[in-house]
């Protein structure tokens, strides 16, 4: 996999991203593709790469003659789920099903964090849900649970 920025040109992906980002619970039927264009969630993607902490980074399938974007990471600075204060970037990741449990997730975050603060970042926070298995991935990249609700751990990792 090779990890790079996103171009101009793919940041339509990042709507599909965010709905393959939809953590399901085994046995739960997916939502409608529409959900994405709920304001909660259009927040993720609307005018992304016009604001403080707009970053996206891909990962791209090198042994694929078309390069097929695999997966995506992106931060923002927004009210999102994960918000925690008004100069800290949000993070979204996702990769599409064939690709995930590979190493690729970590990959990305990695890259991300280090994008993040040599951007002069301090830290980083998210949202995911408890039963997501990625819990552990962000645990062994430095993030901390800070807050929780009924669902989700709010994480933070300091860069």
């Amino acid at each position: 996999m090779l990890i790079r920025a996103l171009r101009a040109e793919e940041v339509d992906l990042l709507k599909e991203f965010l709905y393959e980002a939809i953590f399901l619970p085994e046995g739960v039927e997916p939502p409608a593709r529409e959900i994405i264009e709920l304001p909660e969630l259009k927040i993720y993607y609307e005018d992304f790469g016009t604001g403080p902490g707009d970053y996206c980074l891909v990962a791209a399938d090198d042994r694929r003659d078309d390069g097929k974007v695999a997966g995506a990471v992106w931060t923002r600075i927004m009210e999102d789920y994960g918000h925690v204060d008004d100069d800290t970037p949000s993070f979204a990741i996702s990769l599409y099903k064939e690709y995930r449990s590979q190493g690729t997730g970590t990959r990305l975050m990695k890259a991300m964090l280090a994008l993040l603060k040599e951007e002069g970042y301090e830290r980083a926070s998210l949202a995911v849900q408890k039963a997501n298995y990625a819990v552990n991935m962000y645990e062994k990249l430095g993030f901390k649970r800070v807050d929780e609700n009924d669902q989700e751990y709010i994480m933070v990792c300091e860069l």
